[in-house]
């Protein structure tokens, strides 16, 4: 296995959720129903008494369920849906982590998005004069969304703002890249 392949794996298993816990859940509780089933018909072949139901009375009442009323039929269908539609939806989610991976030519860095923000906002701040507690920075899967509140009465560069977080993002050189959002508030804070 090469080098490159080795560090790609790293990267994906750091970046990536597990799908394990889910998988593990559905096999366990598909393992026990089959379990109890086995066990329903091997008590029915030795003629004694069933746990819950003999394998001959759940058939009866699987070809009765015509009988049963149709709000009834429904709603069971509906739950049978529902639990098939979330494991799809499981199954076919994304599972990305909050963290991003950035360039290194020897080895793979994983970092939260957090840092990523929290870097994002100490330039916005310093760009834009104002106190680090007025910045917020959220960074969502394709956007770092920057909020400033500028102190009251002084004005803020804008441009100023954008260039310093745009090239915040092009030094990370983060794995997917980011667009940068700029917002600064139209009112300030007193002192911030």
């Amino acid at each position: 296995m090469s080098t490159d392949h080795l560090l790609r794996r790293v990267a994906r298993r750091e970046t990536h959720s597990s799908k394990a816990v889910p998988a593990v859940v559905t096999a366990v509780l598909v393992i026990l129903a089959c379990a109890y089933a086995g066990t329903e018909v091997v008590l029915a072949v030795l003629g004694m008494r069933p746990l819950l139901a003999a394998p001959g009375d759940m058939g009866a009442a699987l070809v009765a369920a015509s009988t049963v009323a149709a709000a009834w039929l429904i709603v069971g269908g509906v739950v049978v849906a529902l639990i098939g539609v979330l494991l799809v939806v499981v199954a076919l989610r994304a599972s990305r982590r909050p963290r991003r991976t950035l360039h290194s030519d020897r080895t793979v860095v994983v970092v939260d998005d957090r840092v990523i923000a929290s870097a994002l906002a100490r330039r916005a701040a310093d760009a834009a004069g104002v106190d680090p507690d007025a910045t917020l920075v959220t960074v969502g899967r394709r956007t770092a969304e920057v909020r400033l509140t500028p102190t009251s009465g002084l004005p803020v560069d804008r441009e100023a703002v954008v260039t310093a977080v745009d090239d915040e993002i092009a030094r990370s050189d983060a794995r997917p890249p980011l667009r940068s959002r700029t917002t600064i508030e139209r009112t300030g804070k007193v002192g911030a």
